[in-house]
């Protein structure tokens, strides 16, 4: 179910949170599941504990480390072969998004709207955010990127904390508590806002181009929410992503285009490989398009009402967590089972990430697992 979380006086307007990986507009019940299939084994090769989280904080692979954080404030750069620490701090304050990264650095969004950056596990600055954020921060190019929860975008000096350009839109009263959609796609930034793929300049904040995935439509503030939200899927200059409740489309960022959008009714990210984009709908049916043109490939209901994650593609397999912490293996060919995996029983936070042929997730209870295949 949807809920008004709370007012914020800071920059006026509400904020929509979600209960869940997913929602559904009653509490059905899941068709119980069968015995594991055993197309792909695996086996668990390391755990780790960060400590209780929630979402959007979510796990981020880059350059052979896993950044992770919890809820009250740990932050962690883990080695993804082994499962060690490289680097820990408690920044001892409650965390509202993160984690992004470069390899090196690190920067996660407290609650109280610090943007706070890590090296080696110290801290190198800390700067007050005119605006909440659910957003893990971008870390590229020696700045700093911050998607704000009022649709504005800022940059800021990785190593100083000065802010060198914010790009404002008008704000609307109602948001989502979820994270969007912040990446770099060559020399281009690539924010989602509200239901438009926004490119700006990096240097200076100014819009490049707009491409529209889905119209805004309903009778309430709520319904017309259309935001781009969560993980996105990337392959060259296409980039497919989920506007909140109403579609899943792919935009060519070189010509700043729309190349299809199709209606879906979920409200977590994408994945997708060089053929096919997959996502989990709020019901908890996985479904996949093809990517060129989004044609429907398949879709499977199996896993429905189990709060599903976003998926995450990798070699012949889409991988889903659920919220009781099972981790399940799909073939991206038909969505057919694979595997199936446990972990402590509490919900999967965000997206499964991949370190060459490691698999992590991260838990609401802190755990932090991660297989390989045998």
């Amino acid at each position: 179910m949807h809920k008004l979380a709370q007012s914020l006086g800071l920059v006026g307007f509400l904020v929509l949170g979600l209960s869940g990986c997913g929602s559904t507009p009653e509490k059905l019940q899941p068709a119980p599941l069968g015995s594991p299939a055993t197309v792909l084994d695996a086996a668990q090769v390391w755990t780790a504990k960060i400590g209780e989280s929630a979402a959007p904080l979510a796990p981020v692979v880059v350059g052979g480390r896993v950044f992770v954080a919890s809820a009250k404030g740990n932050v962690a750069a883990l080695d993804a072969e082994t499962g060690r620490d490289i680097w820990r701090v408690s920044l001892n304050a409650e965390l509202g998004a993160g984690v992004g990264a470069d390899g090196q650095s690190a920067a996660v969004i407290t609650r109280d709207n610090d943007l706070v950056t890590l090296r080696d596990g110290r801290e190198v600055w800390r700067i007050r955010l005119p605006a909440r954020s659910f957003t893990a921060p971008l870390v590229a190019g020696g700045r700093v990127f911050v998607l704000m929860a009022d649709r504005s975008v800022g940059a800021y000096d990785g190593s100083t904390g000065a802010r060198l350009w914010t790009q404002s839109r008008p704000s609307e009263p109602l948001v989502l508590g979820q994270g969007g959609v912040l990446l770099a796609v060559g020399n281009t930034l690539v924010a989602g806002l509200s239901a438009r793929m926004t490119g700006l300049d990096p240097s200076n904040g100014n819009v490049q181009w707009q491409a529209l995935l889905a119209s805004s439509r309903g009778t309430n503030e709520v319904e017309r929410l259309v935001d781009l939200v969560g993980s996105v899927s990337r392959e060259g200059e296409s980039v497919c992503a989920r506007a909140f409740g109403a579609a899943v489309g792919c935009v060519d960022t070189s010509r700043g285009a729309t190349i299809w959008s199709k209606v879906a009714k979920g409200s977590n990210g994408v994945s997708g490989d060089a053929t096919r984009v997959f996502a989990t709908e709020s019901d908890g049916s996985v479904q996949a398009w093809q990517r060129d043109n989004g044609e429907a490939a398949w879709r499977v209901d199996r896993l429905k009402f189990r709060d599903l994650t976003a998926p995450k593609a990798v070699g012949r397999a889409v991988v889903i967590g659920d919220a009781n912490g099972n981790v399940h293996v799909l073939s991206r060919e038909d969505g057919s089972d694979m595997a199936r995996f446990t972990t402590d029983g509490s919900a999967i936070l965000g997206a499964p990430v991949v370190s060459d042929q490691v698999l992590i997730v991260q838990t609401q209870k802190g755990g932090v697992y991660a297989w390989r295949p045998r």
